[in-house]
């Protein structure tokens, strides 16, 4: 159950792409295999690697990302969601470990109305927290006053390090890992609901 949390409706919300503004498709185990890396976390294992065997993982990286993004399906509600933030004139940011190509193709297939996009190509990436940070000031937006929407373990920790609200949507799956989220969803829809019925200020049901 999800902790009373007092807090005004967002001035802007930062989303994740795959697994939430998408249905998930990037089948991590699969291109952590085909790297060689076991279960290491791939961008960290990549950074790691000499010149010559990281060309040839990235090329692997490179090839799901891009069939991915190419094949992308929006996740159920992301569009009602999508125009009741633009009615009540939230600022959305994508925030992604993805490449800059392939969130290029995914919004070319999908042309939603974001009006920041942050992906590895920006600098350091989830968890480490500069990605939140630089959404925000391109967002002019405070971090206090902006959520960050994910799936994954990455999202909440990055929010958590840049002070900001953090959203964990489920998908009804049980939490695995140690980072705790301001407030868990288990859909996009259930996340619209929570911005209808909130008021300008006051707690997140429990």
């Amino acid at each position: 159950m999800n902790a009373q949390v007092m807090l005004s409706r967002p001035h802007a919300i930062l989303f994740d792409m795959d697994g939430t503004l998408t249905i998930p498709r990037l089948d991590f185990p699969r291109i952590k295999t085909e790297m060689g890396i076991g279960d290491q976390p791939i961008l960290e294992s990549l950074a790691s690697m000499p010149p010559h065997r990281r060309a040839a993982a990235e090329a692997i990286l490179h090839r799901h990302e891009d069939e991915a993004a190419a094949n992308a399906e929006l996740a159920p509600g992301c569009r009602e969601l999508i125009t009741c933030l633009r009615q009540r004139r939230i600022g959305m940011a994508l925030v992604t470990r993805n490449r800059r190509q392939s969130v290029d193709t995914f919004l070319a297939r999908h042309p939603l109305p974001i009006d920041v996009l942050i992906t590895r190509d920006d600098g350091p990436h989830k968890p480490h927290p500069a990605s939140l940070l630089l959404a925000c000031h391109r967002l002019s937006v405070s971090p206090a006053h902006a959520w960050m929407v994910g799936d994954g373990s990455y999202d909440v920790q990055a929010a958590i390090a840049a002070g900001i609200l953090s959203i964990w949507l489920s998908l009804g799956r049980t939490r695995t890992f140690a980072a705790k989220p301001t407030h868990t969803i288990t859909s996009l829809a259930e996340l619209q609901m929570l911005l209808t019925n909130m008021p300008a200020s006051g707690p997140l049901p429990g």
